[in-house]
């Protein structure tokens, strides 16, 4: 009996509920220094989120856990290369999971550090365990492009998620941040995630995921701290989720272990 009650559950979902994520994140543009290797640390935990998973397989949201350790390394001033490993969560209905692995490519204006208008794309690469996405192989395009004022910057990310089934199906998730500096090392930030659907049909207004967070950066010696919370904005999004990314170079002149 209770079988029966999921599978009709599952079928009262609507045509796709956002899943758990291992990374939280507005890209900027930042790339690490040629020969530099740098450590990001995603965690992030859902206390009040969806109940159901958005697949039989799936994880459901509320009261999970979930992150990775992103692995990037600078090769040139306009490119890095990156590993997601491991890609974990430890979800209310099916405990501790290892999620997959993914490779990632990111290519930036050289001089986006400097450039009132920054902008460059990221490609990643997924390999998949079933329990987190109903697909192995999946992918992402996010463009970056962004504008920074005196203290304060702004930046999008139109991201389109590729299952590869064709252009129409590319699912647009778009990402925005709008952050301020408000003292030496401390930014304030606004950060908005969607997911409107695939792009031969946009989900409806209520199917939709919409989710706002409020973000605090603070560098802490050789690492970088964001913490947020965010609040769902849709009945397809989970009502409160909190982020910590911890960041680092590992070597080069401010490295964790060379200062």
């Amino acid at each position: 009996m209770k079988l029966l009650w999921l599978a009709a559950a599952l079928v009262l979902l609507p045509a796709r509920a956002i899943a758990l994520t291992d990374e939280i994140q507005v890209y900027t543009g930042d790339v690490a220094a040629p020969g530099v290797f740098n450590l990001t640390w995603h965690n992030n935990y859902t206390p009040d989120g969806l109940k159901m998973p958005d697949f039989p397989a799936g994880l459901t949201d509320s009261h999970s856990w979930s992150g990775v350790t992103e692995w990037a390394y600078g090769v040139t001033p306009w490119f890095e290369a990156g590993l997601y490993l491991p890609l974990y969560a430890d979800s209310s209905n099916r405990g501790p999971q290892l999620n997959g692995f993914k490779l990632r490519t990111l290519f930036v204006n050289p001089d986006n550090a400097a450039s009132n208008f920054y902008y460059g794309v990221n490609f990643e690469f997924s390999y998949n365990s079933r329990h987190w996405d109903e697909d192995r192989f999946t992918g992402e395009i996010r463009p970056i492009l962004g504008w920074r004022g005196e203290g304060w910057s702004f930046t999008f990310n139109p991201i389109l998620d590729n299952s590869y089934k064709g252009f129409s199906r590319l699912d647009f998730a778009p990402a925005t941040r709008l952050d301020f500096e408000v003292a030496k090392d401390w930014t304030v930030a606004a950060e908005e995630y969607d997911d409107f659907g695939a792009l031969r049909s946009f989900l409806p207004a209520d199917q939709q995921s919409h989710q706002l967070y409020a973000v605090v950066d603070h560098d802490v010696g050789t690492v970088s701290v964001e913490f947020g919370a965010g609040f769902g904005l849709t009945p397809a999004t989970d009502k409160l989720t909190f982020k910590l990314i911890l960041s680092s170079d590992l070597n080069g002149p401010n490295g964790f272990f060379t200062r």
